[in-house]
């Protein structure tokens, strides 16, 4: 006598093959309905970069950087530096552009302004002037700029 033969378990195999399928395709409809109100529920939110006003600004003097602020641009100074630090009455934001091999750059902010949903800040990476003196000596140039507090994003151009 041979073994019993064992009965592989399926949920639809007390149907009929057009119950099963039937089945199916109501399961697949039903995946593909929750898979779109998943995907209407994410939404994109671009950021508009038209000007709406420009933003008042002081390049703060190394010596009036907040401590905690100041400790945390030391640690990553040596590489680009794109970070917001907020006391609740100013917002700083700190733009460097790492290790430079030469002394004489300088860091110019060209902007600050205000957007619909950010702050936008332009700076550029300015060279030695034309007759300083330059030494072989590695640098590590940042700006930091203080602005009214206020919450939103600081998007760096």
């Amino acid at each position: 006598m041979s073994a019993p033969r064992k009965r592989e378990t399926m949920w639809c195999v007390s149907m009929d093959r057009k119950s099963c399928f039937s089945a199916l395709v109501r399961i697949t409809a039903a995946l593909v309905l929750l898979s779109l109100l998943f995907l209407c529920g994410c939404t994109v939110k671009k950021l508009e970069n038209e000007k709406t006003k420009d933003i008042e600004f002081t390049v703060v003097a190394k010596e009036e950087i907040p401590e905690e602020l100041k400790e945390k641009i030391e640690e990553g100074k040596e590489n680009p530096v794109k970070m917001t630090y907020g006391d609740g009455e100013y917002l700083y934001i700190v733009r460097g552009y790492g290790r430079q091999e030469t002394t004489g750059c300088s860091i110019e902010v060209k902007a600050v302004y205000e957007t619909e949903n950010a702050v936008y800040i332009q700076t550029e990476l300015k060279g030695p002037e034309k007759g300083e003196e330059i030494l072989e000596k590695a640098t590590c140039p940042y700006v930091v700029v203080k602005i009214e507090y206020r919450d939103t994003h600081v998007v760096f151009d």
